[in-house]
């Protein structure tokens, strides 16, 4: 009798790896009509290493939850978690997304592609996958018209990031939405601190998270 076992010398299935909380990311979850959106770039559901309960939510590497609430004069956030943040966002009407959903070409049986996400490194995503899935800014402004101000919390002079973002730019300027992009508030934005620093020895920011947060009342709406 013929057996019906099948043997494969197959390698397992490449593992896409989603955005870590992907079922946020066209505000499905939320329980009220924001009026701010902000938008990040990409939180992976994998490595283990990234323990992030909600959208920057590694707070040894983002001051994220120092700057906003203190934008609206509230006490810092940073040592707080996710229903702490969620809280907040929902007093004050502020939706969060990021514009990468899925990057399909990552695999989570390759250990090099295990480094290069935990490393958390947007330029290093840009540079290493190819094929990904996005976040549709556009339909989430229409099907939320209660939002009047748009921030996106990254620099877009890189080709692919502009190629993302200026979509979604040009929509809130043809309607009339506050759109502007925040420095990001992480160590990266360390070199605009610095030059600050040096360019104006009278007004010199010690804390780069006080840098960040002067940035932010720049481009705020209020």
């Amino acid at each position: 009798m013929q057996s019906t076992t099948q043997y494969t010398n197959q390698a397992e299935p490449p593992m896409p790896c989603n955005h870590k909380f992907l079922s946020h990311l066209n505000l499905e979850r939320i329980d009220f009509e924001p009026t701010t959106l902000i938008v990040g770039s990409f939180n992976p559901a994998w490595p283990a290493t990234n323990t992030a309960g909600w959208f920057y939510g590694r707070t040894l590497e983002s001051c994220f939850w120092d700057v906003l609430p203190r934008l609206y004069g509230e006490p810092s956030l940073i040592k707080a978690g996710p229903e702490a943040w969620q809280e907040f966002c929902r007093d004050k009407k502020i939706a969060l997304t990021d514009l990468i959903s899925t990057i399909e070409d990552a695999d989570e049986n390759s250990k090099k592609h295990q480094s290069i996400l935990g490393g958390f490194s947007d330029k290093a995503i840009m540079y290493n996958f190819e094929d990904f899935a996005f976040t549709n800014i556009i339909k989430i402004l229409q099907n939320h018209p209660s939002i009047q101000n748009v921030y996106i919390t990254r620099g877009i002079t890189e080709a692919f990031w502009r190629h993302l973002w200026n979509p979604a730019a040009r929509y809130c300027n043809l309607n009339h939405l506050h759109e502007r992009k925040l420095l990001m508030p992480s160590d990266d934005s360390a070199y605009h601190h610095e030059a600050h620093n040096e360019k104006n020895p009278g007004d010199v920011i010690h804390r780069l998270e006080d840098y960040i947060l002067r940035r932010w009342k720049g481009e705020w709406h209020f």
